[in-house]
């Protein structure tokens, strides 16, 4: 994640700290029976701060990057020092591989669940470079819910923060589940469904003062989401975990698909 990293503090002009999170579940239990559980998660600390020193020194020095070593379970400890050090966000990516199409790794989903500030997950790290510099294109998918005008207010900001181009999606359900993705990009089979979600979200961007680009997309949600993305040059799909923050925010399924199988990274706020 090095370089998503490098590139997203250098368009917010951000700090970077690195954390390192030690799990007493990791512990040789053999070796408790000999020393004290103290004595040995201090072992196990001092470990993690050698090798957390060394971790990517050429590309986030010390003298830049703080290290944060801390002892808990992992996406708990990853949380609370977010939310103790009142970082803006977290870069982590999810596990690629064999069975990524099944499950996002456990310590990623967890900290999407419960952190409190915005998370950027990616499971192209291994292979796709960032992005220019001057490469800014944000997709935001939309609902209809009342937690929508707040994802589109942190994504409008956002995107004037950093000079982004940012452009809407949402997705309609069809009563058919076998319906073919339907794109409206030549205003194309408006349904009553279509034109009831032209007019919300034409709402929520005059309750905030935009005017973005808005594609809809009907059939399965996530399968239209995902299609209309791969359809954008964009650098990351923006879209929100629910209303409420920290543990009580769960997430839906349909919001873990989306970040496990996006084609490019997603930022969930």
């Amino acid at each position: 994640m090095a370089p998503y990293v490098k590139r997203a503090s250098a368009i917010y002009g951000a700090r970077v700290s690195l954390i390192h999170v030690v799990d007493p579940a990791s512990f040789n239990s053999f070796a408790l029976v000999r020393e004290p559980f103290s004595e040995m998660a201090e072992n196990y600390l001092k470990s993690g701060r050698e090798k957390l020193d060394r971790f990517l020194a050429a590309e986030f020095p010390a003298a830049e990057s703080s290290r944060i070593v801390a002892l808990g379970e992992a996406a708990a400890e990853i949380a609370r020092v977010a939310k103790d050090e009142k970082f803006d966000i977290i870069i982590m990516p999810t596990h690629a591989g064999r069975f990524r199409q099944m499950l996002l790794g456990s310590t990623t989903a967890k900290v999407l669940n419960d952190a409190d500030c915005p998370v950027l997950t990616s499971t192209h790290a291994e292979t796709i470079a960032p992005r220019p510099l001057e490469h800014r294109e944000w997709l935001c998918a939309i609902g209809l819910n009342r937690d929508s005008e707040r994802v589109l207010r942190f994504a409008s900001r956002g995107a004037a923060e950093v000079g982004a181009r940012l452009s809407l999606i949402h997705a309609v359900r069809t009563a058919e589940p076998d319906l073919p993705i339907q794109l409206d990009l030549k205003e194309e089979l408006r349904s009553a469904e279509r034109e009831l979600a032209r007019q919300r979200i034409g709402e929520l961007q005059r309750n905030i003062g935009s005017d973005f680009s808005v594609r809809i997309a009907v059939g399965s949600v996530k399968e239209a989401l995902l299609e209309t993305a791969r359809e954008t040059d964009a650098d990351a799909l923006i879209i929100g975990r629910g209303f409420q923050s920290g543990a009580r925010g769960r997430m839906r399924d349909l919001t873990y698909t989306v970040v496990r199988d996006s084609p490019f990274p997603v930022l969930s706020v």
